[in-house]
């Protein structure tokens, strides 16, 4: 045996050594500050004065860590977390059990937007978001066991489907800034107003692109207010005396103003920008986004923001890796 000390760190415990390493999981959170998840009374403990034996934070860097190696559900992610070289990474003292797990995933549903909302501010004070917002709504399939899912239609793909949907936005890099979760896959204006609220709230982009469905005054004229181009195209279904005109935004400047135009050669060359945002939904799927192992509308929408979540962690560790932030992998 070598006494050379450079072969080994002089480390006392477990989780020193881990501490040393490089994994996919410390890379993970190593940027990543949960700190605040400790403010939300939703995660207090309870009124009987028990002690919480888990932390919040670290509670969700494990149900993070199960979600990147596509384990979904309490119960497998109880067995994977039982792996010490796991939950000593996830900052646990010691394995957390599946009521735990389950009792805080359905805690984490009354939060979940706030949460999100927080990491991705957190997100873009280190990462560039672009001049391009693009908006999209995506279907969240789930068994028909689901006694508080429904049966939806889904124009695109002209073919119905059993689940519930979200309106994200997303920015550079397949980043998601904002996002609803949603009866279903088409999106009321009231979604579609908040959603848009909470991206511009993160930072202005320069465009706001998104499809026929965001033909919306009241989402033009807001965005036009805030200095945002809103490129969606027109749709003549909306009235009965249709305009003369391709994209919505065109009427609302010619409304607006006597001197602004946009040329019809730059908002067709806008829009081609929108299928990005296809890419960035993939992306946020290929991290669980798409595949809910879980019934209930509370269990499934906490799914989703949890791999929303997820993406984000991923950006940042690619990004402080030096690595391509638009991947839903992690590169050492």
């Amino acid at each position: 045996m070598s006494s050379n000390k450079a072969v080994l760190p002089d480390n006392n415990t477990v989780a020193q050594v881990f501490k040393a390493l490089e994994t996919e999981t410390t890379a993970l959170f190593e940027n990543l500050d949960l700190a605040f998840l400790t403010d939300y009374p939703v995660f207090a403990p309870d009124s009987r004065g028990r002690t919480r034996v888990h932390e919040p934070p670290e509670l969700l860097k494990g149900i993070l860590h199960c979600f990147y190696d596509e384990i979904y559900g309490p119960r497998p992610m109880a067995r994977e977390l039982r792996n010490e070289d796991v939950w000593r990474q996830c900052g646990f003292e010691r394995p957390p059990s599946r009521r735990t797990l389950s009792r805080f995933i359905a805690d984490f549903e009354h939060v979940a937007e706030e949460v999100f909302i927080k990491l991705v501010h957190e997100l873009a004070e280190q990462v560039p978001l672009g001049k391009f917002f693009r908006m999209d709504k995506t279907d969240i399939p789930v068994d028909q066991r689901d006694e508080d899912a429904q049966w939806n239609y889904d124009h695109a793909e002209d073919d119905f489907y059993y689940g519930y949907g979200c309106c994200i936005v997303t920015a550079a890099n397949n980043i998601p800034v904002a996002a609803a979760f949603t009866p279903a896959k088409k999106v009321d204006q009231e979604t579609a107003m908040r959603v848009t609220h909470d991206a511009l709230a993160v930072e202005s982009p320069r465009w706001m692109i998104g499809d026929s469905e965001f033909d919306m005054l009241e989402w033009h004229d807001h965005l036009l207010a805030q200095a945002v181009v809103p490129i969606a195209p027109y749709n003549p279904r909306n009235t009965a005396d249709p305009l003369d005109i391709d994209y919505r935004v065109e009427d609302r400047i010619k409304e607006h103003s006597d001197t602004a135009r946009l040329r019809q050669e730059q908002l067709d060359k806008t829009y081609s920008n929108r299928s990005q945002v296809e890419t960035a939904i993939g992306v946020c799927k290929d991290l669980g986004l798409g595949t809910p192992r879980v019934r209930g509308r509370v269990r499934v929408k906490s799914h989703v923001f949890i791999a929303l979540c997820l993406r984000l962690a991923v950006a940042l560790a690619n990004h402080n890796h030096g690595n391509n932030v638009a991947s839903p992998n992690i590169m050492l």
